[in-house]
């Protein structure tokens, strides 16, 4: 009676268009007050500050920051001129540079919207005008952006790693491979595709002398992403502490190296970092009271007994939770899925021989995809509102894109070496 209460009132939330965090923390009310749990509207108060009150926490609000004074201060301009140079002659050269751009961005901002938006501004009326359709070119926007979740730092793995309890740093060093994997696959991608619709190169052939000067240009950006994981995996700081340096760097990056960074645009980074990280901690608050029901009514055990009575086999196990992910990530941010649906799922994993970093990579890679699948799609309308484009014409590019993102999770999924190489040279 309790978990069909909780579950019934968030469903009928989010039908009535309630945002998800408030949506989580309302049901959850509902059902300590009408439902038969043990637990108290005090339960609720305490989760709500106790959920937040967690030093890996702080990683959130720090990187959040740190992607939007990167995009404020001319990093991504910089990465855009560095890739350009060595790979714009290539065929399909623009589109193969947004992709490694989007990569290296993600490094510094661990975010798909804000990879979205950064990058997409500059890219999206050029490759236009060298002849790309606007399908191909948001989508591919869309997809690329959401290699920003994947290729630490990430926040989706800190909200995972606080859930389960699983190492933040196990899993961005998890997260290197798969990131690569679907950044060559998107790249072959462009290639093919540029030279099938015979769209011709523009880049300069580069020479010495404008490759160190681009190189030499863009060097406090190039540094940025050696510094913050190389000190992570050196053991000089936790992630939360990364996040600082990366916080601190970026401001000195914008402020006084490029000095693009001027006060106004530094305080509309900081406006949108407060409200995006406003809406994370409500969701995580609210989500974590959510999960204490869940908990106390043993919902977890209870789900992976069905789950296992259905089947014990490894293989049909995994296919079941990726197709749940999938279905899931279409309809909810990625945030409150990862907190509601990883507690749940990671016993499962366990019983099947899933690693806990494996599964969480494997769950970060599931809820990507749907940055880039309607109705949510948070990516396809960051892409759509900078392009002033109809969500028509990036849904009419997005097909293959999304069939190469689900082969690349195939693989990811069946194949754990992608994930666990790094991972486990230290053991």
């Amino acid at each position: 009676m309790t978990v069909t209460l909780l579950f019934a009132s968030l469903a009928v939330l989010l039908i009535l268009n309630c945002p998800v965090g408030i949506a989580l923390g309302v049901s959850a009310m509902i059902t300590i007050v009408f439902g038969s749990s043990s637990l108290t509207l005090i339960t609720l108060t305490q989760q709500l500050v106790t959920s937040c009150d967690s030093f890996p926490i702080l990683a959130i609000p720090m990187f959040i920051l740190a992607g939007d004074l990167m995009s404020a201060g001319g990093v991504s301009s910089r990465l855009l001129k560095v890739c350009n140079v060595f790979f714009g002659r290539i065929t399909g050269g623009l589109a193969i540079v947004t992709v490694l751009v989007c990569m290296f961005f993600a490094a510094v901002s661990g975010s798909g919207p804000a990879t979205v938006a950064a990058i997409g501004t500059m890219v999206i009326p050029e490759m236009i005008r060298q002849g790309y359709s606007k399908g191909f070119t948001l989508a591919l926007i869309a997809t690329a952006g959401s290699i920003g979740v994947i290729i630490p730092p990430s926040i989706p793995m800190v909200i995972f790693g606080v859930a389960t309890g699983t190492s933040v740093t196990s899993l961005f060093k998890a997260g290197f491979l798969p990131g690569i994997l679907i950044g060559v696959s998107l790249i072959i991608y462009c290639y093919f595709h540029a030279k099938a619709e015979k769209v011709k190169p523009q880049g300069e052939r580069p020479d010495l002398k404008h490759a160190l000067a681009a190189i030499w240009e863009a060097k406090w950006a190039l540094i940025n992403p050696f510094l913050i994981l190389g000190g992570i995996y050196a053991g000089v700081f936790t992630p939360t502490e990364a996040a600082s340096v990366a916080t601190v760097y970026a401001f000195i990056c914008g402020a006084f190296l490029h000095r693009e960074l001027t006060f106004k645009s530094f305080i509309t980074a900081v406006s949108t970092s407060v409200s995006t990280t406003a809406t994370t901690m409500v969701i995580l608050g609210c989500a974590s009271a959510f999960i204490k029901i869940i908990t106390v009514q043993q919902v977890p055990e209870l789900i992976t007994q069905s789950i296992l009575s259905i089947t014990t086999n490894g293989v049909l196990l995994l296919i079941l939770i990726n197709l749940l992910l999938l279905v899931v990530g279409c309809f909810m941010d990625t945030t409150p899925a990862i907190l509601v649906l990883a507690p749940i799922l990671i016993p499962v994993a366990r019983s099947i021989g899933l690693d806990p970093v494996h599964f969480g990579i494997i769950m970060v890679c599931n809820l990507a995809i749907g940055f880039c699948t309607p109705p949510l799609g948070i990516n396809l309308f960051v892409a759509s509102r900078i392009s002033n484009e109809p969500m028509e014409t990036i849904l009419s590019g997005i097909t293959k894109f999304l069939l190469i993102s689900i082969l690349d999770l195939i693989l990811i999924s069946f194949i754990p070496e992608i994930s666990m190489f790094i991972p486990n040279l230290g053991k």
